[in-house]
């Protein structure tokens, strides 16, 4: 996560290890797996489909908090992370939505082609890296794409706890723009609630991200989830905000993985060194000697994979620490980042 995003929930699951924060105490991001059926799969735009998923055996999933999102552990290896977008208060059912991607690394793609209705699935959390605010008196939101999927449970929520908030919504097409229909029916005053913006509908207009910002109450919290160059922009146009009022989701990384190597990992509780070779990250060679860790996105935005740093300086790529917690060096994204020092000691 980025600097703008200073509060997070931690995952929902019971007898998590707890890291010590410079003095706030954080639940350790640790994958607890179970099983859903996977009940129904929508048509929702283009390149995008929603997935129903229900206990295989009837009873309540663990609760989850708007802006949550679940890992799927993919029969071909990948672990991936959606957005759960129904109401919180739905104890019985997830729903996610997949974007096929068109540069996919397996995920979208599996998820597209081989998921079917009635497939039981693996699956962890749910975890929320982009909680919303509650009490805030208005909220506004922002969202590109696939960026729509976490900002639906918020509206949910929002709606449930009579808080006043804006969508602002960008899409290539109207296709392409998920979920629209169901968001006019979400409240009966949704149409002054909701912006959409389609890049084939401007006419030379762009979509002036700085302006809403501008526009944007001075108590508001603003949340934005999309693509990269939306969330530089979304930044950069609340860099004077206070920082516990702004909210940024990355899905991608910003900046490549850290794969320079020359470096050794002491692992400080097993006692063992592993080299990092040129060309690997630290997960890398950690799964390569054979250790297991924990890890999702492989990309630095997810934070299963964070670990305390006890000794060295990390070489931060992700864009789930704020600014300050990466100047801190208290603990590193073993998927993307790697070392500034010859050596690092890791609390594993």
């Amino acid at each position: 996560m980025s600097a703008a995003a200073a509060h997070r929930s931690a995952v929902v699951a019971a007898d998590l290890p707890v890291v010590d924060d410079g003095g706030q105490r954080r639940v350790a991001a640790v994958a607890r797996t179970f099983d859903v059926r996977v009940k129904r799969i929508s048509y929702e735009a283009d390149t995008i489909n929603s997935y129903e998923l229900l206990s295989p055996t009837g009873g309540e999933l663990v609760p989850f908090t708007a802006g949550s999102h679940i890992d799927l552990h993919l029969p071909n290896g990948l672990i991936r992370s959606y957005s759960l977008i129904n109401d919180p208060r739905q104890r019985h059912r997830y729903v996610i939505a997949v974007n096929r991607d068109s540069a996919s690394r397996g995920g979208s793609s599996f998820v597209h082609d081989t998921v079917k209705a009635g497939d039981i699935i693996t699956i962890s959390g749910p975890g929320n890296n982009f909680a919303l605010c509650e009490e805030a008196e208005h909220s506004v939101l922002i969202g590109g794409g696939i960026g729509i999927t976490p900002l639906l449970s918020m509206i949910r929520r929002l709606d449930a706890l009579g808080r006043r908030w804006e969508l602002f919504y960008a899409a290539r097409t109207r296709a392409a723009a998920a979920f629209t229909d169901e968001l006019s029916t979400l409240s009966s005053d949704i149409h002054p609630n909701l912006h959409l913006d389609f890049d084939d509908e401007r006419s030379g207009r762009v979509f002036d991200l700085a302006a809403i910002v501008k526009n944007a109450p001075a108590h508001a919290h603003l949340y934005c989830c999309g693509p990269v160059p939306m969330l530089e922009a979304f930044e950069a146009a609340t860099a004077d905000r206070p920082a516990d009022h702004v909210h940024v989701e990355y899905f991608q990384a910003k900046q490549p993985a850290a794969v320079e190597g020359g470096f050794e990992v002491t692992l400080a509780r097993s006692n063992r060194t592993i080299a990092v070779e040129a060309g690997k990250t630290i997960l890398d060679a950690l799964l390569d000697a054979g250790i297991a860790v924990n890890y999702a996105c492989t990309e630095g935005v997810c934070g299963t994979c964070e670990t305390r740093v006890l000794d060295g300086i990390p070489d931060h790529r992700d864009q789930f620490l704020s600014t300050d917690e990466q100047a801190a060096n208290k603990s590193i994204m073993i998927c993307c980042s790697g070392a500034k020092s010859r050596k690092l000691v890791l609390d594993l």
